[in-house]
């Protein structure tokens, strides 16, 4: 497989889930650094994508699971926000959540959506180095790359 056509792949996976896009670009025998970079737009791609589209799906979210009554601020996720706000979404959303459904979470409990975009982005770009490294020196590690 050519290399323009690995990087569209991983960015497509990375689009829906940066677990899928890292393994599939070692898979397919990637440069780390493409595969972290393809892997990290895609997933940001995503986060831009349902934080734009968010506000109105947020409307639709807290009337169906919530009914008329809008206040979210008895769940157990608005005090997950309270403690640990934006940032703590952004920094850790995309390991445990993925982008789209971290995003999803942050537009739903009312964050703004430029720092949501900006600390979802700062936590893609750390978890998918980090993830990216871990998996090629684990493969490095056992003799699977030279």
């Amino acid at each position: 497989m050519d290399v323009i056509t690995g990087t569209l792949l991983v960015f497509g996976a990375g689009i829906l889930e940066l677990w899928a896009a890292i393994p599939l670009g070692l898979a397919i025998n990637l440069n780390p650094v493409i595969i972290g970079a393809a892997s990290a737009l895609g997933a940001i791609v995503a986060a831009f994508l349902v934080t734009a589209v968010g506000d109105s799906i947020r409307e639709k979210v807290i009337k169906w699971r919530y009914g008329e009554n809008k206040d979210l601020k008895g769940s157990r996720y608005y005090k997950i926000w309270n403690k640990y706000g934006v940032v703590g979404l952004g920094l850790i959303s995309p390991l445990l959540f993925g982008a789209p459904v971290g995003s999803a979470l942050g537009v739903a409990l009312g964050s703004r959506k430029r720092p949501l975009l900006i600390w979802m982005s700062i936590g893609i770009v750390i978890w998918s180095t980090g993830l990216t490294a871990a998996g090629y020196l684990g493969l490095m590690s056992f003799g699977v790359i030279k």
